[in-house]
C-alpha cells in the first residue's frame, strides 16, 4: 500500500493536469477579456477606468450565477461518459442545454439593462462617471448571449474530456476583444469613438465570435463531433432541465456569493472615491486573471472525480478530490508571491495615473493574502461538484461569505478604522471559513464510500 498510494497519487497529479492546463488557458483567455477592456479604460483616464470598473462589477452577479447554472453540464457529462453512456443520449441533453441557455441569456441580458441605470446612478461618482457606467453596462448586456452559449457548449466539452477547442475558442474571443477596443475605445479606421461604452460593444462581439468558434469545433473535433452528430438523432437525454437546476442552481449561487461578496466591496469601496475604485478595480481584475489558475485545476478535478464517480470507484473519487486542492494549494505560493513582490509593475501596466497605480500595488499585497484560501476552497468546490454534491456547498459558502465574510469585512473597514484595506482582510475572513468547511465536507462525503470499497476489494 504504501508503494502504490504514491505512484497512484503522481498519475493522478499528470492527469489531472493534462486536462486542467488547456482549461486555465482558456480560463486566462476568457478573464483576458475583462483585463483587456481594463487596461484599454486605463488609457482614458481613471474616470473611464472607474466607469468600466462599475459596470463590469454590476454584470459579474448575473455572469456568476448564470455560469454556474450551466457549469452542471460538467459534472453530468463527465458522469455520464464514465459509466459510458452512449453518444446519442449525451448529444440529446447538448440539443436540450443550449435551449436552456438561450433562455439564461434572455433573463440575464434583461436583468442588467433594468438594474444599469437605477444602481450605478446612485453610486458616490461624478455625473460624468455614472452616465458612461450605464452607457457600458447596457452595451455590454447582449454579450450574455454569447457567453450562456459558449458556458454550454464548453463545459459539456469539458465533461467529455475534450479541452482543446475550448482552448482555441478561447484565445480567438481574447484576440477579437483586443482588436475590437482598440477599434471602438479610440475610433481608429473611422469608426465612432466610443469610449468606455466601446469596451461593452467589444465584449458583446467577441463573447458571439467565442461562442460560433467553438460550435464550430463541435463540426471538426472527434468525440465532440458524435455528440453533435447523435444531437439530431431522437433519443432520451442523459438528463432534464429539472438535473441541470438541481446541480447547478446551487452552484450557480456558491458562484453568486462569492463574486458578490467581492462587488459588494467594489461597490463600498466608492466610500473612498475614485482613486480607490480604480485602484481595487485593478488589483482585483489581477488576482481575478491569477485565480483563474485554481479555477482551471477545479474544472479538471470535477471531471476527473465525475469519471470515478460514473465508473464506480468510490476511492479513486475521493484521491482525485484531495490531488485537486493540493495543487489548487501550490499555486496559490506563486500567486501570493508575484502579488506581495511585482504589485508595482503590475499596477504600472493598467494606468499611467500614480496615485491609482500607488494604490493598487498596495491592495494587490492585500490580494496576496487571501490567496491559499481561495485556492483549496475553489478546488474544493470542484471536487464536490464532481460528486454532484451541490447543495450542501452551497450553504457552506453562503455562510463563510455573508455571515462570516462580510461583517468582517464592514466592521474591519469602518469601525476599526482600517478604512478600504479592512474590506480585503474580511474578504480574506470569507475565504478563510469557505475552504475549511468545504474541505471538510469532501472528506466527510468521501471518507465512508472509499472504506466500504476497500473493504469490499
Amino acid at each position: 500500500m504504501v508503494a502504490i498510494v504514491p505512484r497512484a497519487f503522481r498519475e493522478e497529479v499528470r492527469a489531472n493536469l493534462k486536462l486542467a492546463l488547456p482549461l486555465i488557458a482558456a480560463q486566462l483567455a476568457a478573464v483576458g477579456m475583462g483585463t483587456v477592456d481594463t487596461i484599454f479604460a486605463g488609457r482614458l483616464g481613471g474616470s473611464a477606468l472607474a466607469a468600466v470598473a462599475v459596470g463590469v462589477n454590476l454584470n459579474v452577479p448575473f455572469f456568476a450565477f448564470f455560469m454556474g447554472l450551466l457549469m452542471a453540464c460538467s459534472p453530468i457529462v463527465a458522469q455520464a461518459h464514465g459509466a459510458g453512456r452512449p453518444a446519442a443520449e449525451i448529444g440529446a441533453f447538448l440539443r436540450l442545454s443550449l435551449r436552456f441557455a438561450l433562455l439564461s441569456a434572455v433573463l440575464w441580458c434583461a436583468g442588467l439593462n433594468l438594474l444599469a441605470a437605477p444602481v450605478l446612478t446612485r453610486l458616490s461618482l461624478a455625473p460624468e462617471t455614472a452616465a458612461s457606467a450605464v452607457r457600458f453596462a447596457h452595451a455590454l448586456s447582449p454579450s450574455s448571449f454569447g457567453f450562456c452559449l459558449w458556458f454550454a457548449l464548453r463545459y459539456s466539452a469539458e465533461g467529455l474530456g475534450r479541452p482543446r477547442p475550448i482552448l482555441y475558442a478561447g484565445l480567438l474571443g481574447l484576440a477579437a476583444n483586443a482588436l475590437l477596443d482598440w477599434l471602438l475605445l479610440f475610433g481608429h479606421f473611422g469608426l465612432p469613438r466610443l469610449g468606455a461604452p466601446g469596451c461593452g460593444v467589444a465584449t458583446t462581439l467577441s463573447s458571439l465570435a467565442m461562442a460560433a468558434a467553438l460550435a464550430w469545433f463541435y463540426r471538426r473535433t472527434p468525440g465532440l463531433r458524435e455528440v453533435r452528430d447523435a444531437a439530431s438523432v431522437a433519443g432520451r437525454a442523459i438528463a432534464d432541465g429539472r438535473e441541470i437546476l438541481r446541480v447547478g442552481a446551487p452552484t450557480g449561487l456558491i458562484l453568486l456569493a462569492e463574486t458578490g461578496l467581492f462587488v459588494l466591496a467594489a461597490l463600498t469601496m466608492a466610500r473612498f472615491g475614485e482613486t480607490a475604485v480604480a485602484a481595487y478595480q485593478i488589483a482585483i481584475n489581477f488576482a481575478a486573471l491569477a485565480f483563474m489558475i485554481p479555477v482551471g485545476i477545479s474544472l479538471a478535478t470535477t471531471v476527473r472525480v465525475g469519471y470515478a464517480v460514473g465508473a464506480a470507484r468510490p476511492r479513486a473519487a475521493r484521491l482525485r478530490g484531495f490531488v485537486g486542492m493540493g495543487l489548487g494549494l501550490a499555486n496559490a505560493f506563486s500567486n501570493a508571491a508575484i502579488m506581495a513582490l511585482c504589485g508595482g509593475l503590475i499596477a504600472a501596466a493598467y494606468t499611467r495615473d500614480t496615485a491609482v497605480a500607488a494604490r493598487a500595488a498596495h491592495f494587490l499585497w492585500l490580494a496576496a493574502a487571501f490567496q491559499f484560501f481561495d485556492g483549496v476552497q475553489v478546488t474544493a468546490n470542484g471536487a464536490l461538484r464532481g460528486l454532484k454534491d451541490t447543495r450542501g456547498p452551497s450553504l457552506v459558502t453562503l455562510a463563510a461569505y455573508w455571515l462570516v465574510g462580510w461583517p468582517a469585512a464592514w466592521g474591519l473597514a469602518f469601525r476599526s478604522g482600517l478604512g478600504a484595506d479592512g474590506l480585503w482582510w474580511g474578504l480574506t475572513a470569507g475565504l478563510g471559513a469557505a475552504a475549511l468547511g468545504l474541505s471538510l465536507r469532501f472528506h466527510r462525503r468521501t471518507r465512508l464510500a472509499s472504506l466500504r470499497s476497500e473493504l469490499m476489494a
